[in-house]
């Protein structure tokens, strides 16, 4: 795109103040899609977080309109160079030693801040100029023209025309998200048109009660959204340390309730890998309100709908836990 083509389309687009857009969600899909019509992206494993800059004043919010401009300080001191008037769609990522996404850095964002990166994927406004209206393949030739970053802390995320499936599991990555080329910007909306295939065992699940413990939490108790119905799957100790104990307790004791919010408890036994939730456990429980949602990995689903081998993994501070369901692990 020429200079004169790029001016010409951005003063066919409707003005747009540069304000905080609800981002465009991906669909989770048992198999990825194919055909021509589709760029693949690395699914990157971090907290998703909008750029704003309007007169001169610039902000790191998160997917729930929080702001990150203290939390990820370092990101927000590297984004002075985005243009003015001007919002942008991205994740902010912590890469180990290897260079490859690592959550359980991004959970220590003050030790690991050195490792704190933003990766850039969708230009939604530029010069006060709405450019949701295009069509990706078209946003994505305007930003990669316009937006020019010093600091190596902020990328430009690639794209390619083929599959990288087989190349995202041979790296141990998280997964890959297809995107239609001639898809919109969807605000706050999850249509199809984002696709994401997870290829490793975990997901978001939301804590529905805790058992108390020393440090506050000795487990805590999770499920996903089933329509409108809460589904227990795990009760998971594993990987919470004092600090994390600490942590979750401070953010659940204000959170309690009476009454359990799980529409599949209590269970009649506790399963072949002592996975299910009987009555008398669940005497042992504190139930809080559906806010918070922890990252667990784990080893596999099993034939009951439980977790085997559950561990958490930390806190999504970034996730709606009315938006979390169950998701699918890519096969072989």
């Amino acid at each position: 795109m020429t200079s004169a083509d790029l001016e010409r389309t951005l003063k066919s687009l409707p003005l747009c103040p540069a304000t905080f857009k609800e981002p465009m969600e991906c669909l989770a899909v048992p198999k990825l899609p194919d055909g021509t019509n589709w760029l693949f992206e690395i699914k990157l494993d971090g907290y998703r977080a909008i750029a704003v800059k309007s007169s001169g004043k610039l902000n790191l919010f998160s997917r729930r309109r929080n702001s990150f401009n203290r939390q990820y300080s370092l990101i927000f001191e590297a984004l002075a160079d985005l243009p003015d008037n001007t919002v942008i769609d991205g994740e902010v990522v912590a890469l180990n030693e290897s260079g490859r996404p690592d959550f359980n850095l991004l959970q220590h964002y003050r030790a690991g801040a050195s490792r704190i990166h933003y990766f850039v994927f969708d230009l939604l406004i530029y010069n006060n100029r709405d450019l949701t209206r295009l069509l990706l393949v078209e946003r994505r030739q305007i930003m990669k023209s316009v937006l020019k970053f010093e600091s190596p802390r902020i990328h430009i995320t690639d794209y390619f025309e083929a599959s990288v499936n087989s190349a995202a599991r041979g790296q141990g990555l998280e997964g890959v998200v297809a995107k239609r080329k001639d898809s919109r910007y969807e605000i706050g909306k999850r249509s199809g048109s984002w696709a994401k295939y997870r290829l490793n065992s975990g997901q978001e699940l939301v804590i529905g009660g805790y058992v108390p413990g020393a440090h506050g939490v000795e487990a805590i108790v999770l499920g996903y959204y089933r329509g409108q119905d809460l589904i227990y799957v795990a009760r998971v100790r594993n990987g919470l340390i004092p600090a994390s104990r600490h942590q979750i307790f401070a953010r659940l004791k204000p959170l309690i309730i009476s009454k359990c919010p799980f529409a599949n408890l209590p269970e009649t036994h506790k399963g072949r890998w002592g996975e299910g939730l009987t009555a008398a456990d669940m005497e042992k429980c504190v139930w809080v309100r559906l806010e918070i949602v922890a990252r667990i990995e784990f080893l596999e689903w099993t034939e009951s709908n439980h977790l085997r081998h559950s561990k958490f993994a930390g806190l999504r501070e970034d996730k709606d836990a009315r938006t979390v369901i169950k998701e699918h692990a890519g096969e072989g």
